[in-house]
C-alpha cells in the first residue's frame, strides 16, 4: 500500500484568537489543542457527543476548500450559514502531492447535497447529469443509508482526500462492513480518509491512528482503548447483566 500524504497536519494558530470563553474555543479540545498529526491512510476522531468531533472536522474541510456544508469542492451552495469560524484560525500542512478527488460528507447535511445535486441536474447544459457520478439514481430515490453507500461506491474515485463526519449514521452493522472493505480500496488507491465517527465497527480500521477526544484535549489512543470499544464490549459480553442494572437505576 502506497502512503500518500495529502494532509499532513493541522495547527491551531493560537494567537488569532480572541477569546478561548467564545464558542467553539471553550471546548476543551480546542483550549487543548496545537497540532493535530494525520495517519496518511485513515485517521479516525473520537469522543462523546458535544466534544468538538464535528466542530474540528468541519474547520478541517472548510479551510481545505470544501463546502461547510458538505459536497466536493466546487459545491457552494449555502442552505444555513451556521459553521464557526475555526477554519480561519487554523493552518494546514499539506503533503507534495495534491489529491485527484474529494469529498466532504457530513451526515446532518447530506439531504442539502442530495438536494443540489438535484437542482443542477435541472438545469439545462451540456454534460451528463451529476447524478451519474453517484451510481445514476437521485440520491432522494434511495434510503438514507443506500444514498450514503452509493456515495463511496460509486463518487469516491481513489486518489482522494475523503472527510466523513459520522459516515456510520445511516449504515447498519452489515454495511459499516462493505463500508470497511471500500475505504480499504481507496486506501490502497493512494487515498486518505480523516472520519469523525461513535462506530466501533468503522474505528477498527487495521492500523489507523485513533485520535481521542477527552476533558483534557485529544490524544492518540488504541483501538482497545477507546471508550466506544470498552462500552460495546461490555454489553455484548454481558448485555443481560447491565440492562437490568441500567433499567432497575432508573425505575
Amino acid at each position: 500500500m502506497l502512503n500518500t500524504h495529502y494532509l499532513v497536519k493541522m495547527q491551531l494558530l493560537r494567537d488569532r484568537v480572541e477569546s478561548f470563553d467564545d464558542y467553539p474555543y471553550s471546548l476543551p479540545v480546542i483550549q487543548n489543542i496545537d497540532t493535530l498529526e494525520f495517519h496518511p491512510q485513515v485517521t479516525f476522531i473520537v469522543g462523546e457527543n458535544g466534544s468538538g468531533k464535528s466542530t474540528l472536522l468541519e474547520a478541517i474541510a472548510t479551510a481545505w476548500g470544501f463546502n461547510p456544508e458538505g459536497g466536493t469542492q466546487n459545491f457552494n451552495f449555502t442552505t444555513r450559514s451556521s459553521h464557526s469560524d475555526l477554519w480561519q484560525k487554523v493552518r494546514l500542512s499539506k503533503g507534495f502531492k495534491r489529491p485527484k478527488d474529494g469529498f466532504f460528507l457530513r451526515a446532518e447535511s447530506f439531504y442539502n447535497v442530495a438536494s443540489n445535486i438535484d437542482a443542477m441536474d435541472e438545469e439545462p447544459g451540456p454534460g451528463a447529469p451529476v447524478k451519474n457520478s453517484y451510481g445514476g439514481q437521485s440520491l432522494h430515490h434511495q434510503s438514507h443509508g443506500e444514498s450514503f453507500f452509493s456515495l463511496m461506491l460509486h463518487r469516491f474515485g481513489g486518489k482522494g482526500l475523503y472527510i466523513l463526519d459520522e459516515p456510520e449514521a445511516a449504515l447498519s452493522p452489515d454495511r459499516q462492513l462493505a463500508m470497511l472493505s471500500r475505504m480499504h480500496q481507496l486506501a490502497g488507491d493512494e487515498s486518505q480518509f480523516i472520519i469523525a465517527t461513535h462506530s466501533p465497527i468503522i474505528m477498527a480500521y487495521p492500523n489507523a491512528r485513533i485520535l481521542q477526544i477527552t476533558e483534557s484535549g485529544i490524544d492518540p489512543v488504541h483501538y482497545e482503548d477507546t471508550a466506544h470499544f470498552r462500552t460495546t464490549k461490555l454489553f455484548i459480553n454481558g448485555y443481560q447483566r447491565l440492562l437490568e442494572s441500567i433499567l432497575n437505576s432508573s425505575a
